[in-house]
C-alpha cells in the first residue's frame, strides 16, 4: 500500500480543517451556537460558556472531502462513509436542538438510539451483501472463532453503539478527544494498511488530518467545541474501521482510554443508584482528576501518554491476530 497516499491524504485534511475553521467559527459566534455548561461541572469551567460548539462539522467536511478524493470505492467505502456521517448527523441534531430549542439533553435517550440503531442496521446490511467474515480473532493469540451472522451482526451493532458512546464521553476537556482520537486512529491507520484495506487505511488517515487541524483551534484555550456532531461522527469511523479490518476486539485495548471513560460512568451510575455513593468525584473518568487538583492540561497530556501506550500494545498484539 503506497505510505505516501496516506501521509498526502492527513495533509489534504488537516489544511481543509485549518482552512475552515476560521471560517466556521466566526458564524457560530453570529449564530449564538454557544457552548451551555453544567452547572455541577468543575467551577474553572463556567468561563468556557459561551465558547461557540458544533465545530466538529469542520472534522466531518474536512474528512469527507479527504476521503472522497483518495479512497477507492467498494463496500468497505461506503461502511466507513455512511458510519462517519451518518453517526455525526446523530450528534448534529443532537447539537442543533441543543442550541437552537435550548433544550440541555438535545435529542432524547430513545431518538439518539433510533438514530445509531439506523445507521448501524445499514451497515449490518451492506457488510451482509459483501459476505463479509462473521470470525471474530482474539488478540495476541492468532485464535479466532466464527459467531456466525445471527450472532456476530448484533454483536457489532452493540460494538458500533458502545464505541461511539465511549467516544462522546471522552470529549469532555480542551483538546482531550482530538488527541486520543488522533493516536487510536494512528494505530488503525497502521492495522488497515497490514491488512491491505486502502478505504480504512484512507478513512483513518482523513480523520487524522481533520482532528489535528481541529486541534489547532481546540487546545486550551479552546477557541472551539467540537460537539457531539464530531464526537459521534469520530466513534462511527473508529468502529467502522476496527470492523472492516477484522479487528474488533483490538479496539478495547487502542481505545482502552475511551473505554476508561465509558466504564467510569457506567460504574458511578450503578453505584449511586444501588449503593447512594458515588465511586468518583465526578465522571466522566477526566473530571473525578480535575477535582481531585489536577490542572485541565496536566489531565489531557496524561490521557494523550495513557492513549499511545494502549495504541503500541495494540499494534503489537495485532501481530498475533
Amino acid at each position: 500500500m503506497d505510505f505516501g497516499l496516506i501521509l498526502l491524504t492527513i495533509g489534504v485534511s488537516f489544511i481543509l480543517a485549518v482552512i475552515s475553521a476560521p471560517l466556521l467559527i466566526p458564524l457560530l459566534r453570529r449564530l449564538k451556537f454557544g457552548q451551555q455548561i453544567r452547572g455541577e461541572g468543575p467551577q474553572s469551567h463556567q468561563k468556557k460558556a459561551g465558547t461557540p460548539t458544533m465545530g466538529g462539522i469542520v472534522i466531518i467536511l474536512a474528512f469527507t472531502l479527504a476521503f472522497l478524493k483518495f479512497s477507492v470505492v467498494n463496500t468497505d467505502f461506503y461502511v466507513l462513509l455512511i458510519a462517519t456521517l451518518g453517526f455525526g448527523l446523530v450528534g448534529f441534531l443532537d447539537d442543533y436542538i441543543k442550541i437552537v430549542f435550548k433544550r440541555s439533553l438535545g435529542l432524547t435517550a430513545r431518538q439518539k438510539l433510533f438514530g445509531q440503531l439506523l445507521f448501524s442496521g445499514i451497515l449490518c446490511v451492506l457488510l451482509l451483501s459483501e459476505g463479509h467474515s462473521t470470525a471474530i480473532g482474539i488478540p495476541g493469540t492468532g485464535f479466532s472463532f466464527d459467531w456466525g451472522p445471527w450472532f456476530y451482526y448484533p454483536f457489532i451493532v452493540v460494538m458500533l453503539l458502545a464505541i461511539s458512546n465511549a467516544v462522546n464521553f471522552t470529549d469532555g476537556l480542551d483538546g482531550l478527544l482530538s488527541g486520543v482520537s488522533a493516536i487510536a486512529l494512528g494505530a488503525y491507520a497502521v492495522i488497515a494498511m497490514q491488512a491491505t484495506s486502502l478505504p480504512a487505511a484512507v478513512c483513518a488517515a482523513a480523520m487524522i488530518g481533520a482532528v489535528l487541524g481541529f486541534l489547532v483551534f481546540n487546545a486550551h484555550p479552546a477557541k472551539v467545541f467540537m460537539g457531539d456532531t464530531g464526537s459521534l461522527g469520530i466513534g462511527g469511523a473508529i468502529g467502522a474501521i476496527a470492523i472492516v479490518t477484522k479487528s474488533e476486539l483490538l479496539f478495547l485495548i487502542i481505545g482502552g482510554v475511551f473505554v476508561i471513560e465509558m466504564l467510569s460512568v457506567v460504574i458511578q451510575v450503578i453505584s449511586f443508584k444501588t449503593r447512594g455513593k458515588r465511586v468518583f468525584k465526578m465522571s466522566p473518568i477526566h473530571h473525578h482528576f480535575e477535582l481531585s487538583g489536577w490542572s485541565e492540561w496536566r489531565v489531557v497530556v496524561t490521557f494523550w501518554a495513557v492513549g499511545l501506550v494502549l495504541a503500541c500494545i495494540g499494534l503489537y498484539l495485532n501481530k498475533g491476530l
